[in-house]
């Protein structure tokens, strides 16, 4: 009995029985998401003031969705975050495929490191760059479309986009796709039938992060965007620099249920094995 004993294997070591761990940890949830309440409880004030109740109301909401310039920008942002993560989401998956279906070459690495690039650079510096470069196309050629929105956003979504499909691509079983090749199926035929419809839920996840990444976006938006492109994201920021009102908050309230609900999605299509 007491060799039984002292064979045990000890128990796993927790964060959580560190003294002063439930203190720091509610002391951070607060800090982190007290702001986020405030803002959305005085979304619904009855009047103008951002630091005094005046009752429940939802003028604000109302106001912002009777705003020509909100409605503007918030099409504008949607149609912008559609297309950029649709592009990203395809071009992830490719790169997805061409870095997990193939044997190890020289240089694979190398080719993690320049997809993964837009996460581990500053994201100023990235809007800097794509600043310089199509501030000369738009003076060489004189189109400024949002052409360049949507390139910008893409290259900077793809990343988002990749590392979940990625990841769903290497937790699925390869006998199946050996097993479709050996019956005499192509490999056309094989990621048709096989591989796409295993690795979907990972696609789909990319393509809600890589949406919600876009349509969160500021900075890039901010050098990147001409005259007559604001986005909710900017539009949102001049109005902060001119004046402050509960409209603000309601439309930032949209924005924050909109990307709970997606990455709420993302986390239950990633939690899926197949």
């Amino acid at each position: 009995m007491a060799e039984s004993r002292m064979q045990k294997p000890p128990k796993g070591y927790s964060v959580r029985t560190l003294p002063g761990f439930a203190i720091v940890a509610i002391f951070t949830l607060i800090t982190l998401y007290a702001p986020i309440a405030i803002l959305v409880m005085f979304s619904f004030n009855a009047g103008t003031s951002m630091a005094i109740w005046e009752g429940f109301s939802l003028r604000w909401y109302q106001q912002a969705v009777a705003n020509e310039a909100v409605q503007d920008a918030a099409m504008r942002s949607l149609f912008l975050a559609l297309v950029a993560a649709s592009v990203a989401t395809v071009a992830a998956t490719m790169a997805a495929m061409a870095t997990t279906r193939t044997r190890h070459f020289p240089g694979k690495t190398m080719i993690y490191a320049l997809i993964n690039q837009p996460l581990m650079v500053p994201e100023i510096v990235t809007a800097v760059a794509l600043l310089i470069v199509f501030a000369a196309i738009k003076v060489w050629t004189g189109h400024t479309s949002m052409i360049y929105l949507i390139v910008a956003h893409t290259a900077f979504c793809v990343p988002f986009a990749y590392l979940p499909i990625r990841a769903r691509l290497e937790t699925m079983d390869l006998s199946l796709e050996t097993a479709a090749q050996d019956l005499y199926a192509s490999r056309w035929l094989t990621f048709r039938r096989v591989t796409l419809p295993l690795m979907w839920p990972g696609i789909v996840a990319g393509l809600m992060l890589a949406f919600v990444i876009s349509l969160d976006d500021v900075v890039i938006t901010e050098f990147v965007k001409s005259a007559g492109q604001e986005t909710l994201p900017t539009y949102m920021l001049g109005q902060l620099r001119r004046v402050v009102t509960p409209e603000v908050n309601a439309i930032s309230t949209v924005i924050l249920l909109a990307g709970a609900i997606l990455v709420s999605l993302f986390f239950r299509l990633t939690s899926k094995r197949g």
